[in-house]
């Protein structure tokens, strides 16, 4: 049985020192995403990353509110975000698993797994309430220091970082919303060019900035110019020397021409400033063609990172 299961497992981690093997693709890209440390699949709510496709669906559920995992108790109509809460909900209420400490109220039943879970039920018997509220005005009472804790937050909010701002949300959404009006751009140290994460603004500097850059030749003859993107060459060939510029401006008196239909929409920022602040139309960073390219390239300069410095200890060990 062993035997037959291994035999599925081709897809083998391509790092040095690592046997890991797996039978799907997606399970070895987020096993990569270990070594490498990239994290392709991003919140558009939060800006949050995530190594792997599920992890974001499962956490885009806390933005959305989405519980398609209901309860198969009869009579109960509680929804879950993810299976594993469904299942530990049923083993915990209605399954009655684990349950060590019994109440033994007349008429009661319940049992928990903890002591500290029948103390404060027992409280609640007892009609104890042992963590009132503290702000001035507020007379509301809680069996859990973590009850209190949350209702504070009714007076509290939650208050923007930046000290300038005055702005205070009522729930943590409302605050997530908010700190995007105040997201911090990283700026290349070359050029002063803007990026959301450390990531993409280090993929930018070993492209554009770093002596062992790739470049990208024209193949045609006579032409000398070279490119640091594919898609910069792509565009070269297909306009330049093919004539192939099928995407045109329709402002009024522009009659422009381009090769790709970014270069088009790029060129749309002429005629209007406001497309500025519009997301681009290039294909989603959370599309499994492009995640699959990033993750590659990532595994390609850690790889190299990696054989270096095995390279470089095994040298310093045999020097005499």
């Amino acid at each position: 049985m062993g035997e037959r299961l291994q035999s599925h497992k081709s897809l083998v981690c391509s790092f040095l020192d690592c046997k890991a093997t797996f039978s799907k693709s997606w399970r070895l890209e987020a096993h990569l995403c270990k070594h490498t440390g990239l994290k392709p699949f991003t919140c558009e709510e939060c800006d949050k990353s995530f190594s792997a496709r599920y992890q974001l669906s499962r956490h885009q559920r806390n933005h959305s509110g989405e519980k398609p995992h209901k309860c198969l108790a009869d009579g109960c109509s509680k929804g879950f975000g993810t299976y594993t809460s469904m299942k530990n909900h049923m083993a915990r209420v209605h399954q009655h698993k684990d349950r060590l400490y019994q109440c033994e109220h007349k008429g009661c039943g319940k049992a928990f797994s903890k002591r500290n879970q029948l103390k404060a039920h027992l409280d609640e018997h007892l009609g104890i309430l042992p963590f009132p509220c503290t702000v001035s005005g507020c007379t509301r009472e809680f069996l859990s220091l973590r009850k209190l804790k949350h209702h504070e937050k009714v007076h509290e909010g939650y208050p923007c970082e930046n000290e300038a701002c005055p702005f205070q949300g009522k729930t943590w959404t409302e605050y997530l919303k908010h700190r995007k009006e105040h997201k911090v751009k990283v700026h290349c140290g070359e050029c002063n060019k803007l990026f959301n994460n450390a990531w993409f603004k280090q993929q930018h500097e070993l492209r554009v900035h770093s002596e062992d850059k790739r470049m990208l030749s024209c193949n045609r003859d006579g032409c000398d110019k070279t490119f640091t993107r594919p898609f910069n060459l792509d565009s070269h060939v297909l306009g330049e020397h093919e004539g192939k510029k099928p995407f045109s401006c329709s402002h009024a008196g522009c009659g422009k021409s381009f090769a790709m239909n970014e270069s088009l929409w790029r060129h749309g920022v002429v005629h209007d400033p406001a497309k500025r602040k519009l997301k681009r139309l290039h294909p989603k960073k959370n599309q499994p063609w492009h995640v699959s390219k990033r993750l590659k390239k990532a595994v390609h300069q850690a790889e190299t990172t990696k054989l270096t410095a095995k390279l470089r200890n095994t040298t310093l060990k045999d020097k005499p």
